[in-house]
This record gives C-alpha cells, structure tokens and sequence, in this order.
C-alpha cells in the first residue's frame, strides 16, 4: 500500500523489545539437539509463542505435537518453555523418552513456589489466563488445592472461607498492573495470603511493559509484533489501549496492509518476548517500503540476562 509523504514518519522503537533469555535458550536447545543429529526430535507444544520461530525449527528438522500420543517410542523429546505437569513428565518416563526440558527458569522458579506454599499447608491460587500453556503446567506442578483466577472478578467470587490459609503464585506474562489489582482484591478478602511480590513476574515481562509505557507518552499508534496466540505480546497490546493509544498486534509485515497510518506522525514499535529480530526487521523494512522514516530508540533497560543450557547439552 502505497503512503508517501512529504516528511514520513518518526518510528520510535521501545527498549527492550523481542527475544527475552528464557526465549533463547529454548530456540538454542532445540537447534542444538538438532545440530548433534538427534533423528526425529519432538517438541511438545510450540517451543515459544510465535508462529515463524516454530516454522524455522520445523524447517530444520523438528516437529511440533500437542500430545506425547503423538511421539513415537525412543523419540527425542523437548519440552517447551512454558513447562509441563507432572503428568507429562511421568508419562514421557514410563515410555522412556529421552526428555530435555526446555522450561524457562523463571517459570520453573513458579512450580517451585507453588510446591512450597502447598506443602506449607496453603491452599494455592495461581493468577493466570485459563488454557495457558505455562497455567496448564503450573496446575499440574503444584499438589493439594489450586484454584486459577484470571480476573478481579473472579478474585471477588472465589468462594472460600475468609480464614483459608491461602498463597498465590503467579503466570509470569501477566499484565503487571492486572496482577496487582488481583492480589489486591485477595488481600482484603483473604487476611491469612502470602505469595511473592509482583516484582517476582518475569523480569523481562516487566520491562517490555515498562517500555511500552513510556512508548505510550509519546507515540500516537502502537505496533507490537509478536504472535496472536502470545500473552506477552497480547498484554503489550492491551496495555497501549488502556494507555490510551491505538494499537495493533501484528506477526508480520503482511499484517501492516491493513493498517491506516494517515495522520500519524510518532509511530511507536514494540514486540513481544517470543518475537525473533528479523521479523521485527522485516516489519520495519515495510514501513519503509510505504513512507520515510526517522528512526530511533526509546532509552530503557539493556538486559544481560542469560541462562544456562541442560547439562546434557553443555553451558553457555
């Protein structure tokens, strides 16, 4: 579509934004295991959230299941980083597939606070969004009682005893703000609720908030690239709305046919924590192919995080 203007647009990227480290150490072990030649390698559920990481992979060898019905017996086996009950993880040993667990660290650091809580006697509440990936493994990591709640609504209908001893644990890409209103609403009802502070969700989903944030103040409509079927990149997305900004998700640059872009003059760019760089790049480069652009960068947090690999696999 073509949109020439005389003086083009200000493009004003977020910092930071895309690959997160629980993100890359996910996509370096499947390549990894497919670079030491392991034959077929299966990956239960998409490895992260974003349609073009996983058509890559599939591209290079590994294939994609939602079930273990669907691995064949002696099949290498990786666990996507949102993690896996423990149902799954029994499963895959009675069969005797040679698992590697790609769960992100910072979601394994949940399952373990949930454990504890629950054998501290508590009953468990796990702040997240039902169906989730990471929400299914969370629930089925944690013994005794669990209750998901996704809302302040669903916080104000929990139906427990006042006195329950309870504890949250939260899904790490939620929105910040969100979580806060929700814990809110269990303190008032709950006086007997411990659980960690909001500071705890992932570090990477609270600066690429914090980002967008500042993105907010400045821009006059928002892209995020990331995929549909992400929470991190559908937060980012809800977020600008609630900040009062025009917002788009986009997974690529095809998507950015369907964008008005008349009248905009600061066009805020953003993307999730499952985005890979060159689709951001690509995105770019089509906003370019459509009118001139002054880009520049938001100044925000640099993150050095990273995590090591499975011991199987060596560190980094």
């Amino acid at each position: 579509m073509a949109d020439r203007r005389e003086n083009g647009l200000a493009l004003v990227l977020a910092q930071p934004r895309g690959f997160c480290a629980g993100v890359v150490r996910a996509v370096d072990i499947v390549e990894r295991v497919l670079a030491r030649g392991d034959r077929p390698v299966y990956v239960r559920h998409e490895i992260v959230h974003n349609g073009r990481v996983v058509a890559d992979l599939e591209a290079k060898g590994a294939r994609f299941v939602e079930s273990l019905d669907a691995v064949p017996d002696g099949a290498t086996t990786i666990f996507s980083a949102h993690g896996v009950s423990r149902a799954v993880e029994a499963e895959a040993a009675r069969r005797g597939l040679p698992v590697i667990d790609a769960t992100c660290p910072l979601v394994a650091k949940v399952h373990g606070q949930g454990r504890r809580y629950a054998a501290q006697g508590r009953t468990v509440i796990l702040v997240g969004h039902a169906g989730h990936a990471e929400v299914e493994g969370t629930l089925g990591r944690i013994d005794g009682e669990v209750h998901l709640v996704g809302s302040v609504a669903e916080a104000e209908g929990l139906d427990l005893p006042a006195d329950t001893r309870l504890a949250y644990v939260t899904q790490t890409t939620l929105s910040v703000d969100d979580a806060r209103a929700i814990i809110a609403v269990l303190h008032q009802r709950f006086p007997d609720l411990v659980g960690p502070d909001t500071k705890a969700i992932c570090y990477a989903t609270q600066n690429r908030q914090a980002a967008l944030r500042a993105l907010a103040e400045i821009a006059d409509l928002i892209l995020v690239v990331g995929a549909r079927n992400s929470s991190n990149c559908n937060r980012l997305r809800e977020i600008a709305a609630e900040a009062g900004r025009p917002s788009h998700l986009v997974e690529g640059a095809e998507d950015l046919e369907r964008i008005d872009l008349a009248g905009i003059r600061t066009l805020g760019l953003t993307a999730g924590a499952s985005t890979p760089e060159v689709v951001i790049a690509e995105v770019i480069a089509a906003l370019q192919r459509r009118t001139p652009l002054t880009i520049s960068t938001l100044p925000g947090v640099t993150e050095s995080a990273s995590f090591p690999l499975p011991s199987s696999l060596g560190h980094t």
